[in-house]
């Protein structure tokens, strides 16, 4: 039993289609996945921010709490050496009101007996902080504490306890950061309203663009963008007013091309009808008469006069001919006879021929060596219709007295293989303001169909700068070779 393999990227395209596979942004306005992307850079920016600050703050705490703590001995010293009469009561009161000043360190002064002298910093000041504890903690080193001891005069009087406090030191980076947060904050809002109302503006011409492309999609034609002020999205508006001009053109060359289709299979119907009315009609009521005689004579009593009766006969066999003739040409005319069971260059000259026949007073002259056998039933009804339609308008309409055809198969520049028709005519030309008539939009929309191009210009026929010339070229299907196009069948001869 055959398993059918599921095709990965078929899966993948359903998704998309379904919107199961899409991210939950997918359906977010522009605006707001730029105004996101904004902010999340700032969110990375702002913690690499903190990051650094804590860094650098941990870092100068450290090193005002290590000053701190040396400042200490010497201030002890000086102090000593101040006092000109160094009692151990003084010097301990002295160096507990000084050392109440001091930052980034508490000193507590301790007599010989380890009580406190004095009162100390207070305390109450201290515990009054703006900092909240997760910064502290962030921030603060451990604490580290020491005991200086107290000599005067080689008696050791007292001990100063003295304890790092970078609280001092963590209240002006809190406030810092508090100052800096806030005005990044005011700055980064003010720059979030101007981005909403740039992007607002900016992106205003793609709402445009896209209403639009809506109207396009519900065939109004008539949609038009005006340029915006950025050069990329006027270069896009451009085009698309190029685009919705060269749509519109295409509308209204199709709706031309249907009325002229409608009316060419309308005039072609009239003279259909005009020709069998004109043409056969009378054939028909000749045949019927004749048709009459001989029964009369064959009714008639007495012998038959046969010489009667052949001319009848012979009558009745002109008819038919000529009935035939007709009924050839009309066929010809709906549909070439042994196109793409001859080959090309054998119909052409058989078209020229009969071109000859009906009208002896023009000359018409051909040259089709070189052409493959066939190059298709399109193409080759396309040269057919080209020629005989350029042909038929040279002895209408111009009044030519020589038509030369032409048709060759040729490599152009970019290796591509072509075939050139051109039909030229020594008649009155192309008046000014001539009017494009059916034949002529016929075989250029034929042409432009195939993806070939047609031109109409004044022709030089033998030197002459006058009449008209067609020109007319069709690429060629590299994988199609009229050469294989099977011959004929044989009809088996009769035993």
């Amino acid at each position: 039993m055959a398993q059918s393999v599921a095709d990965p990227n078929l899966d993948k395209a359903q998704d998309r289609a379904d919107g199961t596979g899409l991210p939950f942004w997918a359906g977010w306005p522009t605006r707001t996945r730029l105004i996101l992307v904004v902010l999340a850079i700032d969110i990375v920016a702002a913690l690499a921010s903190c990051g650094v600050i804590v860094l650098t703050a941990r870092s100068a705490v450290q090193v005002e709490t290590a000053a701190g703590l040396a400042t200490v001995e010497p201030l002890v010293a000086d102090t000593i050496r101040s006092l000109r009469s160094p009692s151990p009561e003084s010097v301990l009161h002295t160096l507990d009101l000084r050392f109440q000043a001091l930052r980034h360190v508490r000193v507590t002064i301790l007599d010989a007996d380890g009580k406190r002298v004095g009162f100390g910093p207070s305390e109450q000041a201290r515990e009054q902080r703006t900092a909240p504890r997760w910064f502290v903690r962030l921030i603060a080193p451990e604490p580290r504490q020491h005991d200086l001891p107290i000599v005067v005069k080689g008696e050791r009087i007292g001990t100063a306890a003295i304890t790092t406090q970078p609280l001092d030191e963590i209240e002006e980076v809190w406030g810092y950061a508090r100052s800096l947060a806030l005005a990044s904050l005011i700055l980064n809002l003010a720059v979030l309203a101007a981005l909403t109302l740039a992007l607002g503006r900016i992106l205003r011409p793609l709402g445009r663009l896209a209403d639009g492309l809506n109207r396009l999609e519900r065939h109004d034609y008539t949609a038009h963008l005006d340029p915006p002020a950025s050069r990329e999205l006027a270069v896009i508006a451009e085009r698309f007013n190029r685009v919705a001009g060269a749509l519109s053109d295409a509308r209204a060359a199709n709706g031309r091309l249907n009325r002229q289709l409608l009316t060419a299979q309308d005039d072609e119907r009239a003279r259909i009808a005009l020709e069998l009315h004109d043409e056969f009609g009378p054939c028909l009521f000749a045949l019927e008469a004749n048709a009459a005689s001989v029964a009369r004579l064959a009714a008639s009593p007495g012998e038959i006069d046969r010489g009667r009766l052949a001319s009848r006969a012979g009558d009745i066999g002109s008819i038919v001919g000529q009935v035939q003739v007709l009924n050839r040409d009309l066929l010809n005319r709906l549909r070439p006879h042994g196109l793409g069971e001859v080959p090309l260059t054998d119909c052409l000259n058989l078209l020229l021929r009969d071109f000859r026949r009906r009208h002896p007073e023009t000359a018409f002259d051909g040259a089709f060596e070189g052409l493959a056998r066939g190059y298709g039933d399109i193409v080759d009804l396309t040269v057919f219709r080209c020629i005989q339609e350029s042909s038929t308008n040279a002895v209408r309409h111009g009044a030519a007295r020589h038509v030369r055809a032409r048709a060759t198969e040729e490599t152009d520049t970019a290796g591509l293989t072509v075939l050139r028709v051109s039909v030229e005519d020594d008649g009155t030309g192309i008046t000014p303001g001539h009017r494009v008539g059916l034949g002529l939009s016929g075989m250029r929309e034929r042409v432009e169909a195939l993806g070939g191009h047609f031109s109409l210009d004044t022709a030089s026929l033998d030197n002459k700068a006058s009449g008209t010339v067609v020109r007319i070229t069709l690429p060629i299907d590299p994988e199609r070779d009229g050469s294989e196009v099977p011959p004929p069948p044989v009809a088996p001869q009769p035993k």
